[in-house]
């Protein structure tokens, strides 16, 4: 069966992930998992195994027997299968392996650098999976057995992007703050028509063009991935805008702390101003810590801004769909734009946003699936032991260097074993989850000043506190459903894109997205300086 030879490789992945599946489920690996701190997903690593290991032989034995044809179970699983397998073994191995070793890598060097490279590059499985799948197109090559295989990573990729949607919510804005959404919207608007401006001006390829102005606009690498499809970005343009937005983060995180306090800015104006002129989160949260580590008030705001500039992907999508339509040749109306010619996918991602805004997955106040819960209920409450160990170091004075508010939180916690409001307030609900708001918050005051060595409390009693934060911190499981989905998606789509990154490609590109970006992305950080030493006063989102 010479068909069956061609097709050799999908037999073996198939008889690896069969046998990889079984040492999992006996349990041999479950020290290494473990430690890699992914011996939860030990289920999922099982199951995921199974199938693709049966889909592999099923596919081979009816490739064996049945003569190549062009229907569409040829073209969406015979002749794709062997790539399919192939980037799902690879994905793998980045989620389950990759992914956490760099972590511990990572926080391994910590005391050397003085920061968490995993968190300040973001080498999560998303930038792991397109440097893998590089590495392996300009190295090894993409065996033959799997081309038609990464073919299908924009469709995959385009599923991940409609499971984004329902990780957002409108009702978010509402609790933002006038100044948040005013100021988050002049910039990114402005970044992203400033940024196609640029385009123009320096005769750069429009979709490469579309897609920085997301990525430098909006936030940072979901919105790359989101609108590249719209504006059909090659995947070359793709790496060069999260290169480049990573790397002016990276300069960002280091720059803007000292120039805030060489500033003299208050906590709220550097959290506004970092949330709204550096995009990734990881140095977003990081530049908020290095500028003050005690007072949570300042990573607060940073990720207010932060998420309110993110909530306006569904708006910036939509603008960049008709700019290039318009910018492409084509007579635009409404039939046009939405009907015949508007991405279908970028239609569902706006339809699960739609019902994540109308509290469908999660309370509507929710972002990405978690939402804060500070009512009356055994999962809110501490463990027994942990009870018994606030009791006493409390009694025992171990807290008296805590600031009155912080103080009152503490007291709280012990005389009410969880965070919540005062009971007999419990009527008024608003009342009630503000106050409950606001110890939670004072809470948090307290492990950021221990970790900042500003305080001084045993490691029991900061895990006693963190647990009781832990556990006013609801995840919707709809939510969470769909994000494991998104996450295959992307991990899947991203390593394919990654295989379609040649080294001609890369020279081609040459060095105009940096250029740009860095243009753009200064201009706003400078704009946004001055804006926000004008308008945000220290009063703002208290």
């Amino acid at each position: 069966m010479p068909r069956v030879k061609d097709q050799m490789p999908v037999v073996i992945m198939g008889g690896l992930l069969l046998i990889y599946g079984l040492i999992v489920k006996t349990g041999a690996l479950f020290p290494v998992l473990k430690a890699l701190k992914t011996h939860k997903s030990m289920d999922l690593q099982v199951l995921l195994c199974l199938i693709l290991g049966v889909l592999a032989f099923v596919g081979v034995l009816v490739n064996a027997y049945r003569k190549p044809g062009q229907t569409l179970f040829d073209r969406f699983f015979l002749q794709p299968l062997g790539g399919i397998i192939m980037i799902m073994v690879m994905a793998m191995a980045i989620r389950w392996y990759l992914e956490p070793l760099v972590k511990m890598m990572s926080s391994s060097l910590n005391p050397l650098l003085g920061f968490n490279v995993y968190k300040v590059l973001n080498l999560n499985y998303v930038v792991l999976g397109i440097l893998a799948g590089v590495v392996m197109t300009n190295t090894y090559g993409i065996p033959k057995f799997a081309a038609a295989g990464v073919k299908c990573a924009r469709f995959v990729l385009k599923m991940g992007v409609i499971m984004l949607g329902a990780r957002y919510s409108f009702a978010e804005l509402a609790k933002l703050g006038v100044y948040s959404v005013w100021l988050i919207g002049f910039f990114v608007l402005g970044t992203v028509f400033f940024v196609l401006w640029l385009g123009h001006l320096f005769k750069q390829p429009k979709s490469m063009t579309g897609v920085l102005s997301a990525g430098m606009g909006v936030c940072g690498v979901s919105a790359t991935v989101a609108v590249a499809p719209v504006v059909k970005a090659k995947s070359t343009e793709m790496a060069y805008t999260i290169g480049t937005i990573l790397s002016f983060g990276i300069i960002c995180m280091f720059v803007f702390p000292t120039i805030g306090k060489l500033a003299g800015m208050n906590a709220v104006q550097f959290g506004a101003w970092a949330g709204t002129g550096i995009l990734n989160s990881a140095q977003v949260a990081a530049a908020a810590l290095a500028f003050n580590a005690v007072d949570i008030k300042t990573l607060k705001v940073a990720e207010i801004f932060n998420i309110t500039r993110v909530l306006f992907l569904p708006i910036i999508v939509l603008v960049l769909a008709t700019w290039f339509g318009k910018e492409t040749g084509q007579k635009l109306n409404f039939k046009t734009v939405v009907i015949d010619k508007f991405p279908i996918f970028i239609l569902g991602f706006l339809l699960l946003f739609l019902m994540s805004s109308m509290g469908l997955f999660s309370p509507p106040g929710h972002y990405k699936g978690k939402y804060i819960d500070v009512s009356y209920n055994d999962r809110t409450q501490v463990t027994p032991e942990e009870r018994e160990l606030l009791d006493r170091e409390f009694k025992a004075g171990a807290f008296s260097a805590l600031n009155p508010a912080q103080f009152e939180a503490v007291e709280n916690l012990v005389y009410q074993y969880q965070i919540a409001g005062n009971y007999e307030d419990r009527n008024d609900k608003e009342k009630f989850d503000k106050v409950g708001r606001a110890r939670m918050t004072e809470l948090q005051g307290v492990i950021a000043a221990v970790k900042a060595n500003e305080l001084t409390l045993s490691k029991e009693i900061v895990s006693a506190i963190q647990y009781a934060i832990k556990q006013v911190h609801k995840e919707s499981k709809t939510v969470v459903t769909l994000t494991d989905f998104m996450i295959w998606f992307f991990a899947f789509g991203l390593i394919g894109l990654g295989m379609q990154i040649t080294k001609k490609s890369i020279t081609q590109a040459g060095g105009w997205p940096l250029v740009i970006g860095g243009i753009s992305g200064t201009t706003k950080a400078v704009l946004s300086f001055f804006v926000v030493l004008w308008l945000v006063k220290d009063v703002v989102l208290n």
